[in-house]
């Protein structure tokens, strides 16, 4: 378990991590305009469940496959970006009836949104890498158990990130709200979501390891 001071500074550190708009902050944005608040929360549930697969890949040393075997982080980076497509896709070809306004997570299942934010999460290498980059700087030996230290700072992390994307979240289902008297542009969260996957894959296929 880490002591008190570790605690304290690596909350520090997620507030300023989660605080900084990335690629969770923005899908989780797009998801709560285009669809609504619980699809929001849902997608980030997904993400802070991915989140615990990385932490425990930290953990028992698999993320270590990424920098000591190349083709296995090529394999994942190419997985995610084709999943994001796909979900672009499979956004823009959606009848609208699960973006419409009236709609609450009943046309599109609540477990269809966790998982898409589940494995937006887990197909996406930089959040591993990042993890083995951060997670050892607060995991000391000495404290005992390297696998629940590291679920604890990933507790930490996801505690923290939900407060700060919980705001994100109530703010874009207002946006939502006000959206819904736009009609003509009914199809305009749709068109967004599916832009934002499609930046996120693009994000992925351009990017590097560094």
């Amino acid at each position: 378990m880490p002591d008190f001071s570790t605690l304290i500074l690596f909350t520090s550190t997620c507030i300023v991590l989660t605080a900084t708009p990335g690629p969770d902050m923005l899908l989780i944005a797009s998801r709560s305009i285009s669809q609504g608040r619980k699809a929001g929360f849902m997608t980030y549930a997904g993400i802070a469940t991915g989140s615990y697969g990385h932490a425990l890949a930290t953990a028992f040393g698999l993320s270590q496959l990424f920098l000591t075997i190349p083709m296995a982080y090529e394999i994942i980076r190419w997985a995610g970006c084709a999943y994001l497509l796909y979900l672009a896709w499979k956004t823009l070809r959606s009848t609208n009836q699960a973006f419409s306004p009236i709609e609450s997570l009943k046309q599109m299942s609540a477990s269809r949104v966790f998982s898409e934010g589940l494995f937006t999460n887990l197909l996406n290498p930089k959040m591993a890498l990042f993890m083995l980059a951060l997670f050892p700087q607060f995991i000391h030996p000495e404290s005992g158990s390297i696998v629940v230290q590291t679920l604890v700072l990933a507790t930490v992390l996801n505690l923290t990130g939900f407060l700060v994307n919980g705001s994100v979240i109530l703010l874009s289902s207002e946006i939502r709200n006000k959206a819904r008297r736009l009609n003509r542009f009914k199809k305009l969260p749709q068109y967004f979501l599916a832009a934002v996957f499609t930046g996120l894959a693009c994000r992925i296929a351009l990017g590097s390891r560094n």
